[in-house]
C-alpha cells in the first residue's frame, strides 16, 4: 500500500461532497480525506493501484486540481 499527498482547491465540505463519487467508484483506492483547515487543502490517499498521475486525473474529473506533494 502506498500512501499518496496531493496539495489540492477543495476548500470544503460541499467540495468534499463533489469529489466524494469520483473517489469513492476509483479502482485501487483503499482511504482518503482531506484536510480542508490546511491551507494547503492536502488530499491524501492511500491505493495499492493508481500512481499519483491516476489520482490526479480523478481529482481533474470532479472539477478540482491537485498536485502532487
Amino acid at each position: 500500500m502506498e500512501t499518496l499527498k496531493f496539495k489540492t482547491n477543495i476548500n470544503c465540505s460541499s467540495c468534499v461532497a463533489k469529489v466524494t463519487p469520483h473517489l469513492k467508484e476509483a479502482t485501487g483506492i483503499l482511504n482518503w480525506k482531506v484536510d480542508t483547515a490546511n491551507p494547503q487543502k492536502i488530499l491524501t490517499v492511500e491505493t495499492d493501484t493508481l500512481s499519483g498521475e491516476e489520482v490526479i486525473q480523478i481529482i481533474k474529473k470532479s472539477g478540482y486540481t491537485a498536485n502532487k506533494i
